[in-house]
C-alpha cells in the first residue's frame, strides 16, 4: 500500500495501526490463543490492562491472557538479500556474462530496478540498509575498522535508530541474520561484549555468520549468535564452504520456525560474503565457469559485450555510452604478456564462479519458501552489491588481500603465478585485477570506494512479491537508495515506524518508501526520493532530481597510503551531469553551468551538516590504525595465566609499529613439549610464538610472501623455563599519522629470542608490517584456531603441551618528541601550500 503525499507519516501510522489492530484479533479476547497487532508507536508495547474478573475465589473469577503480538493481517515474509562488492554489470539479470539464474527468476516474477544506490563501501551501506537512515546518521561514515571519534564515523548505531530487525521483532515477526555482519564495532567484537551492537542486540533473534568485513570462506571466524563455532573442523580441504553452509542454516532456521508456528511471518537478512575478497568458490563452480570461456578475449571486450546485453535487455537506454578505457591506469588487454593474460583469466574465472555459486545457494533459500508454501506472500528484495566492484586487488590482482591493506598492492606477476594452481582455494586470500572490476561496473566507470562515480554507487536490484506485484518482468527506473528499504518493508507490512523504543525517542527515518513502484500504474511516475548526498573518504557527490554534482576522482582505491587531501570540501575538481539524459555519467557539463555547480555545492554542505558528514576526512589507510576505544587502549602490559582463544584483532594487543617484549613462564614435562604459546593472525599475515620439536620459535608471517624466523638451537629440557622474545622498533610510530605522514610506520627493528635470560637468536627485520594482521583470525593463547602462521611447521590447533604458568606482553609505543612534532608540522604545512 501507499498513501498520497498529503497524508503525513504519522497519519499513515495511525491508519495502519487502527485497521491492523482490528484485523488481527484472531480469537476471543483474553483467551490463550488470542493475538493482536500493536499500534507500534512504542516498542516494546506497554503491557495491556488485565481484562478479566478477579473475585475472592478462582471459581467466581474470569481469567484473561494478554494477546500475543502478531503483525497486521497479511503482513508478508521478507527475504532481504544483499551481495558484496558487485557492480552493475556482474549479474546476467542486468546484462552481465556471469550466470545468475536465481536473480533472473526473481526479476521475471517481479521487477528490475536500475537506479538503486549504495554508499560506495560495505558497512556504511549495510548500516543505512538496516536503519533507513543515511550512513553518517547511523555512525558509519566509513567501515568500523576505520572508525574515528566523531558522531558520523564512530561505527555506533545510536539507540535512537532502531533497526528493521528490532521493529519487526517487536511487531511479531521472527527475525534472523545470515552471513556478513559488518556493523559491530571492532572494539566490541570479543566475548567481553557488550553485545548490543551485535545482530542479536539489534533485533535479530538468530545470527549465523561472521563479524567483520570479510572472511575466509573455507575456515571463517563463524558465530552462532555470540558463540564462535567450527563446523568445518575435521572436514577435508575444499569440502566445506560457508556459502553453502549459511544457506543450509537459513533453510533449517526457517523450516523450524514454520513448523513451530506457520502463522508467524519471517524476516531474513541474507548477506553472503560473495563477492568480497577472498574469492572462495568450490572447485565444481570454477570448472563450470572455466568451461564457458567467458573471459578469453579480455576485459575490454567483456565490457563491450556487457553493454550490448544491457541495451538488448532494456536495462539501460539505447544511447548509453562507455567512458574511454583508463589505459594510463589499467593496461589494455592487447599490451599484456602471455603470463599476465593467463593469470588474469584465472583470477576472473574464480570471481565469476564465486558470484554464480552464491546466486545458486540463494536460490535454494528462495526455493525453501516455495516448498513451505510461503513464497506467494514473501517480499524478496535482492540487491546486487553493497557498492561497486572492488578494485582493491590493484591493477595486477593479488593472491593475498591482506598484502593490499599493508601497502603491497602490485605484486609482480611472476610471484603471483606461484599461486596459479591454488587460486581461490584455502591457500589464497585472493583478489582479481582491477581491469575486471572496471568491466563489471559497466556501463559506469570507477569502483567501490568512489562515492562520486556511478561505478561505485549505482547498484541494481530485483523485487518480487507474487501476492502483490503483478507487473512481472518489468523495469523500474525511479531513484532508490538503500535507506529506502526500511520504509518500504514497513509499508508492505502495514507497520508504522516507532516513535519510542526502550523509552528513547526515535530519530526520523530518512528514506522514502518505493512501494509505490510495485503498481504498474506507477511504472513511469517520477521518483519520490528527490535528493541524496554521497561521501566516502573525501570523495563526494550530490544527486538532486536527476542532476549529479561529482568530485573528480583523485585517488584509485588501491592508492590508500599517501597523504590525504587536506581540504576535501573545497580542494576538488567539480563535475556536473544530467543523468536524465546521460545514464552513464559520461558528459561533464560543469563548464556550461557554473551557477548550477555553485547551487549544488551549497546544497551538499546543507545535507552534510544535516546528516553528520562533517568533519570530512580524505584519509584511508591512516584511519585503520587510528586510536579507538578498544579494551587494550592505554594498556602497556597484558597477562594471561591459562589458554584462551578467539580474541579478535580489534580487541587484542597490537604489536605493530612498537617495541614489545613477550615472556612465557612454562613447565616442560618429561619427554619434552611443543605447541603454540601465542599467535595472532594466520596464514596470510601474523605472528606465532611456539615450541617446535621442543625448540622455541618466534615467527613473523609477512603477508604470506616471506616468513622471518627466530629459532633456538636446542630443545627445552624438562622443568621450568622462561622463554622471551624482545623486539626493539626503530621508527617513531603511528603518531606521525596525525600529521598526514606515514613515515613512522613499517620501520625496521631487531628481535631477540631468549631462553632463561640467555640470547639464543637475534635478527633484524628490514621492514615491519604497518597496518594490520589477518583481520578474520584471532589472538590465541595456548593453541591456534583457524589457519596457522606457518604451514611448514605445524597444523592447527597445535595445542601447547607444556604447562603455561604465565604469559606477559609488554608494549612500548614510541612517543613523538617536540622536535619530531615540529618537523612533521613543517612538512604538513609545506604539502598543504603545494596543494
Amino acid at each position: 500500500m501507499h498513501c498520497p503525499k498529503a497524508v503525513s507519516a504519522l497519519t499513515l501510522g495511525l491508519l495502519i495501526s487502527t485497521s491492523a489492530l482490528a484485523q488481527q484479533n484472531t480469537a476471543a479476547p483474553g483467551s490463550p490463543s488470542a493475538t493482536a497487532a500493536i499500534d507500534g508507536r512504542q516498542l516494546p508495547p506497554p503491557d495491556p490492562k488485565f481484562g478479566g474478573v478477579i473475585k475472592d475465589g478462582a471459581l467466581q473469577s474470569k481469567p484473561w491472557w494478554p494477546p500475543r503480538v502478531a503483525p497486521p493481517k497479511d503482513a508478508p515474509n521478507v527475504l532481504l538479500i544483499i551481495t558484496d562488492d558487485a557492480g552493475f554489470g556482474v549479474p546476467s539479470t542486468f546484462g552481465g556474462v556471469i550466470p545468475t539464474p536465481t536473480m533472473d527468476r526473481i526479476a521475471n516474477e517481479g521487477l528490475r530496478y536500475n537506479r538503486v544506490f549504495s554508499t560506495a563501501l560495505c558497512s556504511p551501506t549495510r548500516a543505512a540498509l538496516i536503519t533507513g537512515r543515511n550512513h553518517h546518521s547511523a555512525g558509519f561514515g566509513v567501515i568500523s575498522e576505520q572508525s574515528t571519534g566523531f558522531p558520523g564515523y564512530n561505527s555506533i548505531i545510536g539507540k535512537d535508530k532502531a533497526t528493521i530487525g528490532r521493529i519487526l521483532l517487536d511487531n511479531g515477526y521472527g527475525t534472523s541474520w545470515f552471513g556478513k555482519d559488518h556493523n559491530t564495532p571492532v572494539y566490541t567484537a570479543s566475548q567481553v561484549g557488550p553485545f548490543d551492537q551485535w545482530p542479536i542486540g539489534m533485533g535479530f533473534e538468530y545470527f549465523y555468520g561472521f563479524v567483520g568485513g570479510d572472511a575466509n570462506q573455507w575456515e571463517p571466524n563463524l558465530f552462532r549468535n555470540t558463540t564462535q563455532i567450527y563446523p568445518f573442523q575435521g572436514k577435508p580441504p575444499g569440502t566445506w564452504n560457508l556459502v553453502t553452509a549459511m544457506a543450509d542454516d537459513a533453510i533449517d532456521w526457517m523450516t523450524r520456525m514454520h513448523q513451530t508456528d506457520p502463522s508467524k511471518p519471517l524476516f531474513i537478512k541474507y548477506a553472503p560474503g560473495a563477492t568480497h575478497a577472498p574469492h572462495h568458490p568450490t572447485k565444481d563452480w570454477v570448472d563450470k565457469i572455466s568451461a564457458m570461456h567467458l573471459f578469453d578475449d579480455g576485459y575490454e571486450k567483456v565490457r563491450e559485450r556487457i553493454l550490448e546485453n544491457q541495451k538488448r535487455l532494456g536495462v539501460v537506454p539505447k544511447d548509453t555510452k562507455l567512458a574511454p578505457w583508463p589505459k594510463e591506469m589499467l593496461k589494455p588487454w592487447d599490451q599484456l604478456s602471455a603470463d599476465e593474460k593467463k593469470l588474469f583469466i584465472r583470477q576472473v574465472e574464480v570471481f565469476a564462479a564465486y558470484a554464480a555459486y552464491s546466486d545458486h545457494e540463494i536460490g535454494r533459500v528462495i526455493q525453501q519458501f516455495q516448498d513451505l508454501g510461503r513464497l506467494d506472500n514473501t517480499l524478496v528484495i535482492y540487491i546486487n552489491g553493497d557498492n561497486g566492484t572492488s578494485a582493491e586487488g590493484g591493477p595486477l590482482g593479488t593472491p593475498n588481500e591482506v598484502a593490499f591493506f599493508n601497502g603491497l598492492n602490485e605484486l609482480p606477476v611472476d610471484v603471483q603465478m606461484k599461486f596459479y594452481d591454488v587460486w581461490g582455494t584455502e591457500q589464497t586470500y585472493n583478489h582479481m585485477s582491477a581491469g575486471w572490476s572496471w568491466a563489471f561496473d559497466t556501463p559506469f566507470d570507477w569502483f567501490k570506494q568512489n562515492a562520486s562515480r556511478l561505478g561505485g554507487i549505482n547498484q541494481n536490484m530485483v523485487v518480487s512479491w507474487p501476492a502483490r506485484i503483478k507487473d512481472k518482468g518489468a523495469l523500474r527506473e525511479q531513484f532508490v537508495h538503500v535507506i529506502d528499504v526500511v520504509p518500504t518493508i514497513l509499508e508492505a507490512a502495514s507497520i508504522r515506524p516507532p516513535e519510542m523504543v526502550d523509552g528513547i525517542k526515535q530519530a526520523p527515518i530518512e528514506g522514502t518508501s518505493f512501494a509505490y513502484t510495485f503498481d504498474k500504474a506507477n511504472a513511469k511516475i517520477a521518483s519520490r526520493h528527490k535528493t541524496q548526498y554521497f561521501e566516502m573518504m573525501g570523495q563526494w557527490a550530490l544527486y538532486d532530481d536527476g542532476w549529479m554534482l561529482s568530485t573528480k576522482v583523485n585517488r584509485a582505491p588501491w592508492e590508500a597510503f599517501g597523504p590525504a587531501n587536506p581540504d576535501p570540501l573545497n580542494n576538488q575538481v567539480f563535475q556536473l551531469y544530467n543523468l536524465n539524459k546521460d545514464f552513464s555519467q559520461t558528459d561533464d557539463i560543469a563548464a556550461q553551468n557554473p551557477q548550477k555547480v555553485k547551487e549544488m555545492r551549497q546544497k551538499f554542505v546543507a545535507e552534510a551538516k544535516k546528516y553528520q558528514v562533517f568533519p570530512l576526512d580524505a584519509s584511508v589507510a591512516a584511519r585503520i590504525v587510528a586510536p579507538r576505544p578498544n579494551i587494550t587502549a592505554g594498556r602497556k602490559e597484558f597477562v594471561y595465566t591459562r589458554p584462551m582463544t578467539g580474541l579478535p584483532q580489534g580487541d587484542s594487543p597490537l604489536l605493530l609499529n612498537a617495541s614489545y617484549t613477550i615472556t612465557a613462564d612454562i613447565d616442560v614435562p618429561q619427554g619434552g613439549a611443543e605447541g603454540m604459546i601465542l599467535t595472532s593472525g594466520g596464514r596470510f599475515a601474523g605472528y606465532g610464538f611456539y615450541l617446535l620439536q621442543g625448540k622455541p620459535v618466534f615467527l613473523w608471517n609477512m603477508v604470506d610472501l616471506e616468513r622471518i624466523k627466530w629459532e633456538g638451537p636446542d630443545a627445552l629440557s624438562p622443568g621450568r623455563h622462561t622463554v622471551e622474545f624482545d623486539f626493539k622498533y626503530e621508527g617513531i610510530g603511528a603518531g606521525t599519522l596525525q600529521y598526514n605522514n606515514f613515515s613512522g610506520l613499517a620501520q625496521p627493528g631487531t628481535g631477540t629470542l631468549k631462553v632463561d635470560g640467555k640470547e639464543v637468536a637475534t635478527k633484524r627485520m628490514q621492514k615491519t608490517l604497518p597496518m594490520i594482521l589477518q583481520w578474520d583470525e584471532s589472538f590465541d593463547v595456548g593453541s591456534d584456531t583457524l589457519t596457522g602462521v606457518n604451514d611448514a611447521d605445524y597444523k592447527p590447533p597445535f595445542p601447547l603441551t607444556a604447562k603455561l604458568n604465565k604469559l606477559t606482553i609488554e608494549v612500548d609505543r614510541p612517543q613523538l618528541t617536540p622536535a619530531d612534532i615540529k618537523k612533521l608540522q613543517a612538512a604538513m604545512q609545506e604539502k598543504a601550500s603545494a596543494d
